[in-house]
């Protein structure tokens, strides 16, 4: 069962993944007005207060660390200092992720859309609300996390008694 859950799991992330590379693709070939982007690049410079790209950099940057100093653990501090070196050549690159981000938005959005939440989030409520997006976004994945580990054991029971029901021994 665990095995299958893993493929389906596994599955379901290929799909959602090709879906979204593939959302990303079009929203990159598609032409927008430069207004339309610059609206949708200061949404996203007022939301990323968790700094999206220095996170992800820190993430890889700590993968790159595990990986290396498992098969080489006598390389570990050679290895985070190369790491350090590799992280100061991504220094300048943020803008071309936020840029990014800024076309899927600017292909979602029209200009009048943009316009109406770029004046929200730079409200005091909009500020407020980017600012607490981190912890409520991960106060959320808790409470689902809860969620669906409450949920997985009841509706597995749920499974096995339909199933004994109809006269198969699960």
């Amino acid at each position: 069962m665990t095995g299958m859950m893993t493929r389906a799991k596994a599955l379901l992330a290929m799909v959602l993944g090709a879906v979204m590379l593939t959302s990303a693709v079009a929203a990159v070939a598609q032409e927008v007005p430069p207004e339309q982007m610059a609206l949708a690049r200061k949404y996203v410079d007022l939301t990323d207060s968790a700094g999206v790209y220095e996170i992800a950099l820190v993430e890889i940057g700590m993968g790159t660390l595990s990986e290396l100093t498992t098969q080489n653990p006598e390389l570990a501090e050679e290895v985070d200092l190369a790491i350090g070196k590799v992280l100061e050549t991504y220094q300048g690159r943020k803008g071309e992720l936020l840029d990014q981000f800024a076309r899927i938005y600017a292909t979602r959005f029209t200009l009048e859309e943009l316009q109406q939440i770029v004046a929200f989030y730079e409200t005091p409520t909009g500020q407020k609300l980017a600012a607490a997006n981190t912890e409520v976004n991960s106060d959320l994945q808790a409470v689902l996390q809860v969620f669906t580990n409450n949920t997985r054991s009841e509706f597995f029971a749920k499974v096995r008694a339909e199933l004994r029901a109809q006269g198969f021994e699960v």
